[in-house]
């Protein structure tokens, strides 16, 4: 666990105003940010060259981790909702870091180190993404996802694992009435046979 602590990013803007319709960060982004900092020395020292955030809403996860990893990344925040392109650039701004908001409906490319999605209503938008998990993610990177118990995560952790990826530790907490977690997810190390 990093000896350092890192400042919850400026967000005043978010859900007011012109961005009022801005989804607020909420216990999840909180919780998020909390796995980000637990590991945060493991990110800095895997220096990533791409971030990718699905879904950025307000930028305050993406702006938290571009303060732990450094300005090296290059931090590409998707949303399909224009504003919030508009307040993920806003989060930048305020917080002095630099985050590359792009209006699209998930994602495409390769290569990306450290990779997360959320899913408060169900699992259509997350069952899109999760084929594309594994081609987006580096030999290195790491992906996290942000899930409530109505999103099945033992069944997400198997399908990713079929995909080769190993789920590892992760943070859950109690908010209102749901239970909320953030998994962790990395390659697959190739097993290495025993010669007998």
């Amino acid at each position: 666990m990093s000896s350092l602590s890192y400042p919850t990013p400026l967000y005043a803007h978010a859900g007011r105003g012109r961005f009022e319709d801005v989804y607020e960060p909420a216990e999840d982004s909180f919780l998020f940010i909390d796995a980000l900092e637990r590991d945060a020395d493991e990110l800095q020292g895997l220096s990533p060259s791409v971030c990718l955030e699905v879904g950025s809403g307000s930028g305050v996860v993406s702006a938290f981790l571009a303060s732990v990893v450094g300005s090296s990344a290059f931090y590409l925040c998707t949303d399909v909702n224009s504003l919030a392109a508009n307040c993920t650039a806003t989060t930048a701004t305020c917080n002095n870091v630099a985050l590359q908001p792009v209006i699209t409906d998930l994602v495409g490319g390769s290569g990306i180190e450290a990779a997360w999605a959320g899913g408060r209503r169900g699992r259509e938008v997350i069952d899109r993404f999760l084929p594309m998990v594994t081609q987006l993610l580096s030999d290195q990177g790491l992906f996290y996802l942000v899930t409530i118990v109505e999103n099945c995560p033992e069944e997400i952790i198997r399908l990713l694992g079929e995909g080769g990826l190993t789920a590892g530790p992760c943070l859950s907490r109690r908010a209102h009435n749901e239970r909320l977690s953030v998994l962790r997810f990395h390659r697959t190390p190739p097993s290495t046979a025993v010669a007998s």
